[in-house]
């Protein structure tokens, strides 16, 4: 059965669009921002859908700790080769620096 896309996938995509390279979010960052918290798991399902449209920078929403955990949703480029071809280390599948390349929406933007 195949999900349809709501508006809280297009909202989602949307803020994923306004991460600035060489930053990353979490998915319960971007689900507190839509005013959703308690919901990154959605998030994560919107990001699901979100990998056949080259203009959503999926590989910068990561986990709350900074884990790659949707790495296995890309194909072409891996996440880590992404990520690091903006300046993001990564070491084991977490990034090594998170708290100071993380970008907070509800920080950033403006509601």
């Amino acid at each position: 059965q195949e999900l349809k896309k709501s508006n809280f996938f297009e909202d989602v995509h949307d803020v994923v669009k306004l991460i600035p390279k060489g930053r990353v979010t979490s998915y319960g960052a971007i689900a507190s921002y839509l005013g959703i918290t308690k919901s990154a798991r959605v998030v994560g399902w919107a990001m699901k859908y979100s990998h056949n449209d080259k203009s959503i920078p999926a590989h910068r929403v990561v986990n709350r700790n900074g884990v790659l955990t949707g790495k296995h949703n890309f194909i072409e480029k891996k996440m880590d080769k992404l990520l690091g071809d903006e300046g993001i280390q990564i070491k084991d599948n977490q990034i090594i620096n998170f708290k100071e390349v993380f970008w907070n929406p509800s920080n950033e933007l403006e509601l």
